[in-house]
């Protein structure tokens, strides 16, 4: 047996998945698990017969692997991972690498590189999407870091990437935290676009009435159309097929409405807040998980605070297409949020991201790949400088040929009383962005007024400060408001 080069510590479901993904693909991998139960189970099944090598301490897992040593950690973000760290860097040698493959915090990433690089090894945050089946087919990795580390890696994560048309769902993204701050922007446009999934389920069964059976209907011919086609909705047509055995109930209708979350979708808010840039449809998506963990509360105020009761009178089949209307725009507006924050963080960050291939790697593996990503990598191939997506010539007349239903989605949920608050979000974002003036005249009037803030002016240049009190004061002494 050739002796590795490629190992892998953490054999939980994704660890063991990427594990036998690189050794399908012709590369013998060392693995090992902090309890060797797991390793031999590993062993005995799923690995029985091709070409892996089991070690039993991090000693024996590093001498089994041959320079320059490529190591992934698949382990839990955080402590975890520098745990692992420091138990391997006594026995790497330089050149050898680290990749951390988890969900971990961009800085996070950022200060392991540099602490690594110093010590004269590789390391690279490489951001993986797919879940299960995609670590073990093909998932969208997102690789930052040591670009000569990643040299290193590329014909490995170039094999077991997912392929697509124009070629296999992985690029190096940058240097530094800039793989797992892709991989963080991401999950916050999966959280935005779950969400408004969400929203159009509650439409289609709240105001119009509709089964679990006419609603996998509704969501398996979406999945058949250039706009919303895309993994999230075909597993959510798929969702409505499944029959509770307990209770002979949709098993959709017996899961509890309360939404967990493991902290990337915070993390973009963060970010978002911190480089301030507007990210509306995600922030309502978190907030919309949080509030739903309110459970209790929400029972009871639902005896307390009745709201309008009864359904859409109108065409059905009129109003699902407008609620399809209203998703496909919102979805514009969200991804338009995600590659308007990467494209901050690129020059706030220096991370230099290309946003046409980071689209690019999206379109296979990953949770969010959709149809539409080839339309928005052609945006930013054609236009490297384009400031916003709603501005690409293809999505502008999307929504300008569909708001005026995106509107009257929002008209009847908010009549009828059903929160809809990322199709909110996104269409005040579209609403804002679309305004050469905003009110936020008055609020630099109020800050100037209380805090001495100062103001510019539309028709001068320079910082202006009024004394406001004093001209209030004037005014009322003349009987003027001039």
């Amino acid at each position: 047996m050739t002796q590795p080069s490629f190992g892998l510590i953490g054999l939980a479901v994704m660890g063991e998945n990427l594990a036998l993904n690189v050794e399908r693909n012709g590369f013998p991998v060392s693995v090992y698990n902090r309890t060797a139960a797991v390793t031999e189970k590993f062993m005995e099944e799923r690995a029985k017969g091709k070409n892996f090598t089991a070690t039993y301490s991090i000693e024996e897992f590093v001498k089994s692997l041959q320079r320059p040593r490529k190591i992934l950690i698949m382990v839990k973000a955080g402590a975890p991972v520098d745990a692992v760290i420091a138990q391997l860097k006594p026995f790497l040698e330089q050149g050898d690498m680290i990749i951390d493959g988890g969900n971990s915090y961009y800085p996070d990433t950022e200060r392991r590189t540099q602490e690594l690089e110093a010590a004269g090894l590789g390391f690279v945050g490489m951001g993986v999407s797919g879940g299960e089946e995609g670590a073990l087919n093909g998932p969208s990795l997102m690789p930052g870091g040591t670009q000569q580390a990643y040299a290193e890696l590329q014909p490995i994560l170039t094999k077991i990437a997912a392929q697509v048309d124009d070629g296999p769902c992985v690029t190096y993204i940058g240097a530094g935290g800039a793989g797992h701050y892709v991989k963080m922007v991401h999950n916050g446009i999966e959280y935005g676009d779950m969400q408004l999934i969400a929203e159009a389920y509650d439409l289609l069964k709240n105001t119009l009435g509709l089964d679990h059976q006419q609603i996998h209907e509704v969501f398996t011919e979406w999945n058949t159309t250039d706009e919303l086609n895309s993994f999230l909705i075909e597993i959510t047509a798929d969702i409505f097929r499944f029959i509770d055995p307990d209770t002979n109930l949709p098993l959709v209708d017996v899961i509890q409405d309360a939404a967990g979350q493991k902290g990337t979708g915070r993390w973009t808010v963060q970010s978002a807040l911190e480089l301030a840039v507007p990210i509306p449809t995600m922030i309502a998506a978190v907030n919309a998980r949080i509030m739903s963990f309110y459970k209790e509360d929400r029972v009871a105020a639902s005896k307390e605070l009745p709201g309008p009761t009864g359904k859409y009178e109108g065409d059905t089949k009129e109003f699902i297409n407008k609620i399809r209307d209203a998703l496909y725009c919102s979805k514009i507006c969200s991804y338009a949020q995600g590659m308007a924050l990467l494209s901050k963080a690129s020059k706030d960050l220096n991370y230099n991201l290309a946003l046409s291939e980071i689209s690019r790697i999206w379109k296979g593996g990953c949770i969010i790949r959709a149809g539409f990503l080839d339309k928005i990598k052609t945006a930013f191939r054609d236009d490297e400088n384009l400031p916003n997506l709603l501005l690409a010539p293809e999505f502008k007349q999307s929504i300008l040929d569909r708001q005026e239903a995106w509107r009257d989605v929002l008209i009847v949920a908010n009549k009828l009383g059903i929160a809809v608050p990322a199709f909110s979000a996104s269409l005040d974002y579209f609403d804002s962005y679309r305004r050469a003036r905003l009110p936020q005249n008055l609020t630099q009037a109020q800050r100037d007024y209380f805090g001495a803030h100062t103001y510019e002016r539309t028709d001068k240049p320079g910082a202006f400060h009024t004394e406001w009190t004093k001209v209030a004061e004037e005014s009322l002494q003349t009987g003027t408001t001039d």
